[in-house]
């Protein structure tokens, strides 16, 4: 399925309307730090936390294969004027123009200071093929200059459809020309309660246009957490869960000058985590066979000093390539990666999930204090008795980073990279 590029005119970096921009949101979310980007980030699902699911009240939805972004709405109550933006990952601020949110209360007035949480995707009709981008709200910061990131998760959900969705697609109703100058459409994500992740499975992925990313999992009773939450989980298949890291090319020298690197063989493909700031280290090397390499070059793109997305091979015990993610400043923080590669090692199958469905449910209805009605039998999968986690694989502990055996021998320090040699090989920007 396609990835939307960003829609709008980007405001540019340091300008005073970037300042007052970071600075409003800031105000709004009550930040003190207005450099940073406002919105959460989940965790990878890891064994353990099917316990969690029955302790504590989640809901669950399908993940979106989208980009992430913040629409934010900035009103002018000195004149009713209305400004929207999209946030992206970068922090950096989009306008765009077609839309219009009216008050709940009274829609001729307009919706105040808005900034919702959402991912922009691409629909893609199966009868026509016709590509539609839509913009999927799943939360919100603050809706109509109210904070509501401290409230539980329901209320903030129900602020987001009653006060920012409906008045707009009652206003679209009513005046459909409207719909012809805006970008994208605008859709609330459709979220099941966590024990009713077989009808996500089973009814919802199925009817997606657009392309699918595994499971999410909110905690209800936990408020909107910037950065890292713990209490928002990212489910995947075990062999389906993927990493970002920076990819750094190093070339071999030629036969006749070892001081001369030898741009037209195949590089060795290293793995940099990020450590924070601008800091990277040597993590491990991707496996790039020939035919790849050959495409890659093709492309014409920019290869080195990219952020890549990557999944590991169990086949082959080592790191493959899926995609570069532009649309992300860094790769994986080194903690976030440490999970992952936990997750990978301690991961749950889809039919784990449904397993424990029942025992979900009877848990949460016991802290409703409901009675238990008998339930029908679940579904039979072969064999689940005997399931365990995936091997760890051979280059990777848990609790440490994967042992590093590279298989070019040791590696120095490089003046073959991106900042050094011609900019084109072989028509392939470096």
């Amino acid at each position: 399925m396609p990835i939307p590029k960003l829609p709008g005119i980007v405001v540019p970096k340091y300008s005073d309307q970037d300042k007052w921009l970071k600075m409003h949101v800031a105000r709004l979310c009550q930040f003190d730090n207005h450099e940073r980007f406002p919105g959460s980030q989940p965790v990878s699902f890891a064994s353990s936390d099917l316990a969690k699911l029955e302790t504590q009240d989640f809901w669950v939805c399908e993940k979106s294969d989208g980009i992430r972004v913040l629409f934010l709405v900035v009103t002018n109550l000195d004149n009713n004027d209305q400004t929207a933006y999209l946030i992206d990952r970068h922090n950096e601020y989009r306008q765009i123009e077609g839309f219009f949110f009216p008050h709940h209360e009274n829609p001729q007035l307009p919706l105040r200071s808005s900034l919702v949480d959402g991912e922009l995707v691409i629909d893609v009709d199966p009868r026509t093929k016709q590509e539609k981008m839509r913009f999927l709200a799943f939360d919100c910061l603050v809706i109509d200059d109210q904070n509501v990131m401290s409230r539980p998760l329901d209320k903030r959900y129900g602020r987001l459809k009653q006060w920012f969705f409906k008045p707009h697609a009652k206003m679209l109703m009513d005046h459909p020309k409207m719909m012809e100058v805006q970008p994208f459409s605008i859709k609330v994500k459709d979220t099941r309660l966590s024990y009713h992740v077989e009808n996500v499975f089973n009814d919802d992925i199925p009817a997606l246009q657009h392309g699918n990313d595994g499971l999410i999992y909110t905690c209800v009773n936990s408020p909107y957490t910037p950065g890292t939450d713990p209490n928002i989980l990212k489910w995947k298949p075990p062999s389906e869960n993927s990493i970002d890291f920076k990819l750094v090319l190093r070339f071999p020298p030629t036969r006749y000058d070892e001081d001369e690197p030898d741009w037209t063989a195949k590089p060795v493909f290293l793995l940099h985590v990020w450590n924070g700031g601008g800091r990277y280290e040597l993590y491990d090397d991707m496996y790039v066979n020939d035919d790849e390499w050959e495409e890659l070059k093709k492309s014409g793109e920019q290869v080195d000093d990219r952020i890549v997305e990557v999944h590991w091979d169990s086949n082959i015990s080592r790191w493959r390539m899926m995609r570069f993610r532009d649309d992300k400043p860094n790769g994986n923080h080194k903690s976030v990666v440490e999970n992952i590669i936990s997750s990978i090692a301690d991961g749950v199958e889809k039919e784990a999930l449904l397993e424990r469905s029942n025992a979900i449910r009877a848990a949460w209805k016991a802290r409703l204090g409901q009675p238990q009605q008998p339930q029908p039998q679940a579904h039979q999968y072969p064999h689940t008795n005997q399931m365990r986690p995936p091997p760890v694989p051979a280059s990777i502990t848990l609790g440490t980073t994967p042992r590093l055996e590279f298989r070019y021998g040791p590696l120095a320090q490089s003046r073959w990279s991106k900042v050094a040699g011609p900019p084109i090989v072989l028509g392939m920007k470096r």
